[in-house]
C-alpha cells in the first residue's frame, strides 16, 4: 500500500476524526483554518480517493457529495505496519528493531494483541 499523499492524509484524518460523512466544503472550511487549499483541489483529491477505494461517497441534498471513510486509521497503520515488514529482507530483525524502540505500554499492547491473535488462531 502506498502511503497517503499530504492532502489526502488531511482529507482522511479529518473524516477519522470526524466519524462521519462530510462535505468537500466542510473539509476544504476545516482545512482553510491553517492554511489555504482550494475547494476544486480538494474536491479532485476526495474523488481520487473514492476511486482509489478509500472513501465511500453519496449524493448529499443538492449536488454535494458525501464522503465517509472505507477503513479505520488503525487498519491503515496496520498496512503500513506490514508493507514496512514486507520491505525488509529479514522481517524478524526489522520486526524486532521496531519492538526495542517502543515504550513499555506499546510492548504491554503488543503482547495483549499477540494473545487475542493466538486465541482466534485457536479458536
Amino acid at each position: 500500500m502506498r502511503r497517503l499523499g499530504e492532502l489526502e492524509a488531511e482529507i482522511m484524518d479529518r473524516l477519522w476524526r470526524w466519524r462521519r460523512p462530510a462535505t468537500v466544503r466542510e473539509i476544504v472550511d476545516d482545512i482553510n483554518r491553517t492554511r489555504h487549499v482550494a475547494y476544486t483541489t480538494v474536491m479532485t483529491v476526495a474523488n481520487i480517493l473514492h476511486t482509489k477505494g478509500w472513501l465511500l461517497r453519496e449524493h448529499k441534498d443538492g449536488r454535494a457529495w458525501l464522503y465517509e471513510a472505507v477503513r479505520t486509521r488503525e487498519e491503515y497503520s496496520a498496512a503500513l505496519m506490514e508493507d514496512a515488514l514486507e520491505a525488509s529482507e529479514d522481517p524478524l530483525v526489522a520486526l524486532t528493531h521496531f519492538v526495542g524502540k517502543m515504550a513499555p505500554a506499546e510492548v504491554a499492547a503488543l503482547r495483549k494483541a499477540l494473545r487475542e491473535a493466538g486465541k482466534r488462531a485457536d479458536g
